[in-house]
């Protein structure tokens, strides 16, 4: 008389069809293709949406403070107060970086390492991967040192860069005035061409950046300009501010 039957004589195979035939469907469902670029184009879709939504109110905010300039003008006409006040701010909007300004100056650029082509050899890979990107304290080093060197007008990525702008990083890409951008990064700065090449030459962080861009091939390259076109900046001047409870973590 056969005796009782194993359980896992009875699972195996059951389990073994089960997963035979899960194989099968997922393949006929794909029919070769990815089951989960659908996902990727969604995400990219939506990336590109909220792009579009910034886009446009940016372009209705400036809308607006063109109407509030055009409305404190025409107050201005019949009011000597009014009139007064404009002029306090006319004077100090070139130094806020509310004008658009052109002139000699240099532009930066910094770049990754390249993936393909002219990748080191395996022997002088880094152990880290975040060597071979650029890092917000490369574009910081960069910015300090055109400030230090007497830039008169700075941009990032054709933003015009003021007192309260931030300069910050999200994996490999920079987000500045709430638009995210990926590298190459390009920083321009108008000023005397000799003394912003001498400070880049000399910021400690601009050196050690450049002893990645020897060994790994990061992208480093400054041009001169006779003439650079930098537009006045036209975002929010509030400074924002978090509001912390006593006691709280930073």
């Amino acid at each position: 008389m056969a005796g009782p039957v194993a359980p896992w004589r009875v699972l195996v195979p059951v389990t073994s069809l089960l997963a035979g035939l899960l194989f099968a469907t997922t393949a006929a469902t794909a029919d070769g293709t990815d089951l989960r670029a659908g996902r990727r184009t969604q995400v990219t879709d939506l990336i590109s949406a909220e792009r579009r939504t910034v886009d446009a109110q940016e372009r209705r905010a400036a809308a607006l403070r063109a109407a509030v300039a055009r409305v404190q003008a025409a107050a201005a006409v019949g009011n000597s107060l009014v009139a007064a006040e404009r002029a306090k701010g006319d004077a100090l909007a070139l130094g806020a970086g509310l004008v658009a300004v052109s002139g000699p100056g240099v532009t930066v650029s910094l770049d990754d390492a390249p993936r393909q082509e002219g990748v080191p050899a395996a022997s002088d890979n880094p152990d880290n991967p975040d060597d071979l990107v650029v890092h917000q304290q490369d574009l910081q080093s960069v910015v300090n040192a055109l400030w230090s060197g007497g830039a008169e007008a700075m941009t990032l990525m054709g933003q015009r860069v003021i007192s309260t702008s931030a300069v910050r990083c999200v994996g490999n890409t920079v987000i500045l005035h709430g638009r995210v951008y990926s590298p190459p990064f390009v920083v321009s700065a108008i000023g005397d061409q000799d003394r912003l090449r001498d400070a880049l030459e000399e910021e400690p962080g601009v050196q050690f950046f450049r002893t990645f861009v020897d060994r790994y091939g990061l992208g480093y390259a400054v041009r001169s300009a006779d003439e650079l076109d930098l537009p006045a900046y036209d975002g929010p001047l509030e400074l924002p501010h978090v509001v912390r409870s006593r006691g709280g973590g930073s």
